[in-house]
């Protein structure tokens, strides 16, 4: 494993200030709707096999789920022989005894495709030493020759940021140093009198800056929204253009929030990216060597930050996609980033990625010998379905068919510890929101025309995660007073909230759903106004005109099929079963 750190970053393209970019870094990059398949982790851990993948495709055939998207067949961890053989990954010779190309080939002979997995960093998250780092040429050769058709890619055991089995002195490259002060020019200038903090992670301890650097989003405790990194800012009045020297009143540390990297540019040039030499502890301050800049005449941004969480992590993934691109020779690979929101991949993931994913594992339990699994509908930290849902519910602004899809990860349905409500509003939540649909259960559970089945093959539905407009939903109505529904940030599941889509045909989907555990007996009403005033920019001009004047309204309940005719200019649901929801489309009747 490297220890001394990150390698340099020459591509400003893969730097903070250029993540704004809608131009991906890779030609090959493609306008694509939200993957749907089946994954292999959720039924079996790592104990999938050849022969139950071989029943899990017999399974997709049998019940049709091709025929409704079900597409791509993914060997999740636990595939690989844990170490490697003369530099190369290999299949587990007990698991896969027939290797990953003849399980390619029977995948794609039944009109299916293949996926696999890896990790950006040394090891997988099952602890294999077969990680991707430094062999994302070879491995990337190994995927094109075994035919993949989409790899999703971890960071269990990423060395400078890992998304578990967390070493918290990584944040020693994470984070800035502490901060006290910068000299230059002549003059000495304080954290206190004269400077200014940029975001919401970094704040003033006493004399000091601490915290400069981007908020870990893998746990649910802040909002994906807005500005998630911070900087220390200075501006210092040059009479003369030219080169200084710049110190750095500092302190190290190897904590979350304190680190020992240090990256200084002035405005958007970079000039010292790298870690400071160690001080005793995190409030013992010295001064930085001379770091060089350069001023021009009058006022300069001198940016101290450290931007490296988000750096490096874009830099490893994009060097797999860039390795993918060279080999594939035009090969259509879906890329799934699976960082679990670490680094705030809404603000990079479109360069280089198909979906990211926004939080940590919906569920820690997984199958295995027979066992279902477990899933839950709430819980205090990640591994739950509205964990899931409130967090990227107000995630819609990053996603799109120019972009790609925010991945609050795979469907849980048919597994243990959750009901039939339950996993009715969790499908109707994934397919409003643009998310993958990757099928997580052991499908040997499921026959035709039960209830499991019913709802994963519930068309309607999938037609709005599928929807060709590619626009995810937004909320913009919930029960709990808030300032903005569409952005704030809820944790409290003792409420409904209210989403609306624009659909590619005209008409709009309309869903309720009931977070609580109890009955919703108070009536929601939403009018025609409401949604236009919230989605309306984002529906065509006639689309936008047939809905504000149409004279009536046909809304289809898409669980019940039945068709209404609605006259007024609103739309009201009186009752919501607990966990439950109720989606329609609305179609304008002129």
């Amino acid at each position: 494993m490297l220890s001394e750190g990150p390698s340099e970053i020459n591509n400003k393209r893969l730097r903070y200030d250029a993540f704004s970019s809608e131009e991906p870094l890779f030609p090959g990059k493609k306008q694509r709707l939200p993957a749907m398949g089946w994954n292999s982790w959720n039924a079996f851990g790592s104990g999938n096999t050849e022969d139950l993948t071989k029943e899990m495709v017999h399974k997709i055939k049998e019940l049709g789920l091709d025929s409704y998207g079900y597409s791509y067949v993914v060997l999740d961890d636990g595939c690989y022989r844990p170490v490697r053989v003369d530099d190369r990954l290999c299949p587990d010779p007990v698991k896969f005894p027939s290797g990953f190309k003849a399980m390619a080939d029977f995948i794609h002979s039944e009109g299916l495709k293949f996926g696999m997995y890896n990790d950006i960093g040394d090891r997988l998250c099952s602890g294999a030493e077969v990680g991707i780092y430094k062999h994302e040429k070879i491995d990337c050769n190994d995927y094109i020759n075994w035919d993949i058709d989409f790899i999703k890619v971890d960071n269990c055991y990423y060395m400078w940021d890992n998304a578990t089995f967390s070493n918290k002195e990584n944040a020693r490259y994470s984070f800035a140093p502490n901060i006290k002060s910068v000299s230059i020019v002549g003059r000495t200038y304080n954290v206190l009198e004269d400077a200014d903090i940029t975001g919401p992670c970094a704040f003033v301890k006493g004399d000091y800056a601490t915290f400069i650097g981007t908020f870990d989003g893998t746990a649910p405790d802040h909002s994906p929204v807005g500005e998630r990194s911070s900087e220390l800012v200075f501006d210092i009045e040059a009479d003369e253009p030219g080169e200084y020297d710049l110190t750095v009143s500092y302190a190290t540390g190897k904590e979350e929030g304190i680190g020992c990297w240090l990256q200084v540019g002035v405005d958007d040039e970079i000039y010292f990216d790298q870690m400071l030499p160690e001080t005793e502890s995190s409030e013992s301050f010295k001064d930085s060597p001379a770091i060089k800049v350069k001023l021009v005449s009058g006022i300069n941004k001198i940016r101290l930050m450290n931007h490296r969480r988000q750096e490096n992590t874009l830099n490893s993934y994009s060097e797999i996609r860039k390795e993918l691109e060279n080999i594939s020779d035009g090969r259509d690979i879906v890329f799934s980033i699976c960082e679990w929101g670490k680094t705030q991949p809404q603000n990079w993931g479109h360069l280089v990625g198909d979906s990211w994913r926004i939080l940590n594992d919906i569920t820690f339990q997984v199958g295995s010998d027979g066992d279902h699994g477990t899933a839950a509908w709430e819980s205090d930290y990640t591994t739950s379905i509205t964990s899931q849902y409130n967090k990227a519910v107000i995630m819609d602004e990053f996603s799109g068919l120019d972009k790609g899809w925010n991945d609050p990860d795979m469907l849980v349905i048919g597994m243990d510890g959750i009901d039939e409500n339950m996993c009715s509003s969790h499908m109707a939540m994934w397919c409003m929101m643009n998310s993958p649909l990757m099928l997580g259960l052991d499908l040997r559970r499921v026959e035709k025309g039960d209830w499991i089945y019913n709802l994963i093959t519930n068309e309607d539905l999938i037609a709005l995660d599928q929807d060709p407009l590619g626009i995810q939903a937004k909320r913009i109505y919930t029960t709990i007073p808030c300032s903005d529904p569409s952005l704030e940030y809820i944790r409290d599941n003792d409420r409904a909230d209210v989403l609306v889509k624009p659909l590619s045909d005209g008409s709009i989907a309309l869903a309720f759903f009931n977070l609580k555990q109890s009955d919703h007996d108070e009536p929601i009403t939403v009018s025609v106004e409401n949604i236009t005033d919230s989605i309306g920019a984002k529906m065509g001009n006639s689309a936008l005109s047939d809905l504000k004047n149409a004279s009536s309204f046909d809304v289809k309940d898409l669980f019940s099929k039945s068709i209404s005719r609605v006259d007024e200019k609103q739309f009201t649901v009186d009752h919501l079963d607990p966990c439950g929801c109720k989606v329609f489309k609305i179609i304008p009747v002129l």
